[in-house]
Order: structure tokens, then C-alpha cells, then sequence
């Protein structure tokens, strides 16, 4: 597979509800706050910016969906309304993390951005939590995207003696949630980088078809991370 394909990616993992079409050579795209509206919105979307890249449903090669972690209910309704796309078109879907596409965009709006802490409020006390670096225009995943009380994040960084890389980029909305994370992270940018947008996502997408990794649509999952217990320590450093 290559970039020449059509590839539609869905995200509302969050607050936020985006569509983004990709072409061989254009991106077509939109981006709203509507919490709570997402399934009202997500379809009409689709068929706006469907029709905005003169295209019809039947030109998409692939469904990329923004995979969480995020809200349960938004991560759902994203990941269900990009399933019945790719049932219905009988189409192959992929999954991008709603951490990197945030990271993703600090890149593109920095192209000297090198490192990113990406911080979501998870509500509970809570937040997901990545650390993105630039490898040849993508920024991929150090250790693993985690779910973790803010408390629990800084004293794994003191007790482990893991350092805050200084001139780092922050993106995300753990960061205004949560003021203590702000102040050990001190000496990093903070951005107005909020929520996941799914025209940041197609890069990965991308590298991720060409690279095998699309799946049929009943094999598409979605990342909650408190599927799992939440971490002491941040993995791979117990």
C-alpha cells in the first residue's frame, strides 16, 4: 500500500470531534469542540469533508479512527460509527493513538519540536500520560502510554531518578487539569495544543498501512488503558 491512497481517519476520543481525508495530494479536514454531540456530528462531517475533496464514500480505501485513550463513551462512538464505515465499504481500518497525534501536531507546528509529553485528563484523578521523541519526522512512543494518578507520575520520576528533558513540548489537557505536573515539568513549553485532531493522524496512519498493519473491521480495538491496572511505576522501570 502506498500514500496514494484515500484515507479517512474519525477521532472523538475526547471533547473534541475531527474528520480528516487524506489524498495523494491534498488534506481535507474539520475540527470542532462538541462535547456530548459526537454522534450527532461525527456522520455529517464525513460527508462534508467527503464532498470537500470532491470524492464520494466509495473512493475511501482506508478508515483510520483515533484509537484512545480518551473518554469511554467518545473512544466508543468513534471507533463504532469508523467500524459500521468499513463494514458497509468493506474496507480495512487502523488505529492511531490520540496521545501521538497530539504529539504529531506539536512536530508540525515545531519542526525543531524533539520531545513531547502528551497529558490527557482522565478524570478520577487521573491522567494518560506518553512521552513522544521525533525519529525522522514521526513522533513515536518511549516506555508505553499510561493511565496515573499525577501524584504517582512525579514520585516515580523522583524515586527513580528519571529526569524532565528541559525545552520539551506539552500538549495536551493534563497539564491545565493539573497544575502539580505543571510545576515538576517545569522548563517545558506548554502549547495550546488541547485535544487529538484527526488530520495528525494520518501520518501514522499511513505507516501503518504501508506497513501491514490495517485490519479487517471486526478486528479493530479501541485503547482504554484502565482495561488494565493502573500503574505504580512507569513501565519498563520496575
Amino acid at each position: 500500500m502506498s500514500s496514494s491512497l484515500n484515507i479517512l481517519c474519525i477521532d472523538s476520543s475526547t471533547e473534541a470531534c475531527s474528520v480528516a481525508l487524506s489524498t495523494s495530494d491534498t488534506t481535507t479536514h474539520h475540527f470542532m469542540l462538541a462535547p456530548r454531540e459526537h454522534t450527532q456530528k461525527i456522520l455529517p462531517t464525513v460527508n462534508d469533508v467527503v464532498k470537500q475533496a470532491n470524492l464520494t464514500l466509495a473512493d475511501i480505501d482506508v478508515i483510520a479512527y483515533g484509537q484512545g485513550p480518551g473518554s469511554f463513551t467518545g473512544v466508543r462512538i468513534g471507533i463504532s460509527i469508523a467500524q459500521g464505515l468499513a463494514y458497509g465499504l468493506e474496507k480495512k481500518m487502523v488505529g492511531v493513538s490520540t496521545l501521538q497525534a497530539m504529539a504529531q501536531q506539536a512536530l508540525v507546528n515545531d519542526p525543531t519540536c524533539n520531545n513531547v509529553y502528551a497529558a490527557i485528563d482522565a478524570r478520577m484523578g487521573e491522567v494518560y500520560f506518553a512521552q513522544y521523541c521525533n525519529q525522522d519526522g514521526v513522533m513515536t512512543l518511549q516506555e508505553k502510554e499510561v493511565v496515573i494518578k499525577p501524584e504517582i507520575l512525579i514520585e516515580t520520576y523522583q524515586t527513580q531518578g528519571l529526569s524532565v528533558q528541559k525545552a520539551s513540548t506539552l500538549v495536551g489537557t493534563g497539564w491545565v487539569a493539573y497544575p502539580e505536573l505543571l510545576t515538576f515539568f517545569e522548563g517545558c513549553q506548554q502549547t495550546e495544543i488541547l485535544y487529538p485532531d484527526a488530520q495528525f493522524m494520518l501520518k501514522a496512519a499511513t505507516l501503518l498501512i504501508n506497513d501491514n498493519q490495517a485490519v479487517e473491521p471486526e478486528s479493530a480495538t479501541p485503547v482504554y488503558l484502565r482495561d488494565t491496572v493502573t500503574w505504580k511505576k512507569l513501565p519498563g522501570r520496575e
